[in-house]
């Protein structure tokens, strides 16, 4: 779909990786929020912006934390969703 790596829950997209970038799905009610994080800026690979998710630059987790809590966020909003 945009040539990376996706990292699933239950048939969901949680996070995935293009290049150095870590893509995640946040959902449109934390997106605000994560846009105001580090490195954070919004999803968009078409030129039509996708709420719900956000592209963190690798810069921004390069520590093991800052990337553990990224993939907690994916996974989370990934897990509100019904199984595919």
């Amino acid at each position: 779909m945009f040539g990376g790596i996706a990292f699933l829950y239950r048939g969901n997209m949680a996070v995935g990786v293009t290049g150095d970038e870590l893509m995640v799905r946040v959902g449109p009610d934390a997106t605000d929020a994560a846009l105001a994080r580090p490195g954070a800026r919004i999803f968009d690979m078409t030129g039509r912006p996708m709420r719900g998710w956000v592209v963190v630059a690798g810069s921004a987790v390069a520590e093991d934390d800052a990337l553990g809590a990224w993939i907690d966020e994916g996974h989370a909003f990934a897990a509100t969703l019904p199984p595919k």
